[in-house]
């Protein structure tokens, strides 16, 4: 892990303090591409009310608001996989006890990773990124993810997303007007490279995009797929989940129905909280 030193914004480091100082079993959330931390706050709420201690760290120097991404996008280029995992692995090995994890889309991927390196009590992959050994390849992830793997010198870029290009990607389950607030209210760029990545990971042994299915310390883990994302299609879904099931620890597969990939912040946004708390409740106190 040293591979990626990491420093730790000031604002991480005291929420760590105050969820050691709580007592309370920690929930670290981990955002994908295209959206900030603050697309978990109102899971955050909802974890706290349930007596647990949430922390939603960025992705290395993310900024803080959408506006202020809009105005320097340059923020989010070359983020690779391993230098995000490694700076959540970090951030949780502050932590006085090991967090439940709930990851979305990438942070799905990331959240798989930690939990293989045996940092999580349990975890929950929501529409994760695929990772090696995950075979399927849908004709709507590859559309979906064309506005970066079109064009090679994104791997270095910070690529936004159009509204259209959002709506098919995240928002195709939502109405229209939905999307547009939603397209407003969190869309962000996104480093190219984790695409390409995660597009390459079955043909690099050395891919960052991996993780260790086997650790027994790997913990319980749920699997959710929305029926209807195209990003990351259920097929996806099901290929990690069956790669999971090598681990011998809990592994379990739920799909949300009619939801698209912006499950977690759109207007139902509450089921999925719900069946994520339930599962970590089996687990945590």
């Amino acid at each position: 892990m040293s591979d990626h030193p990491t420093q730790i914004p000031a604002a991480t480091l005291e929420r760590i303090a105050e969820a050691n100082a709580s007592g309370r079993t920690p929930v670290v959330f981990i955002h994908g591409l295209w959206l900030l931390p603050n697309s978990w706050d109102r899971w955050a709420a909802l974890f706290e009310a349930a007596g647990y201690a949430p922390l939603s760290p960025g992705w290395p120097d993310d900024p803080d608001t959408v506006e202020e991404a809009a105005a320097h996008p340059e923020i989010f280029a070359n983020k690779s996989v391993g230098q995000v995992a490694d700076h959540y692995s970090a951030v949780i090995g502050l932590l006085d006890r090991k967090p439940a994890v709930i990851g979305h889309s990438f942070g799905g991927l990331l959240a798989q990773i930690v939990a293989g390196r045996g940092l999580a009590a349990t975890t929950v992959a929501i529409d994760a990124a695929p990772f090696r050994g995950v075979l399927p390849l849908p004709v709507s992830a590859l559309r979906s993810s064309l506005p970066v793997l079109g064009n090679p010198a994104n791997r270095h870029r910070a690529v936004p997303l159009t509204f259209e290009q959002f709506r098919y990607a995240f928002a195709n389950a939502v109405s229209e007007e939905e999307a547009r607030r939603l397209h407003d209210t969190y869309a962000v760029p996104a480093p190219g490279a984790p695409l390409f990545q995660a597009a390459t990971a079955n043909f690099n042994p050395w891919t960052e995009a991996k993780v260790d299915i086997d650790n027994p310390d790997r913990g319980p883990l749920l699997v959710i797929s929305g029926e209807k994302d195209h990003t990351v299609p259920h097929a996806i879904s099901a290929a990690a989940y069956k790669r999971q099931l090598h681990n011998p620890g809990l592994t379990e597969f739920t799909e949300i129905p009619d939801r698209g990939h912006s499950l977690t912040i759109d207007h139902g946004w509450r089921d999925v909280a719900e069946t994520a708390l339930a599962f970590v409740q089996r687990f945590t106190n």
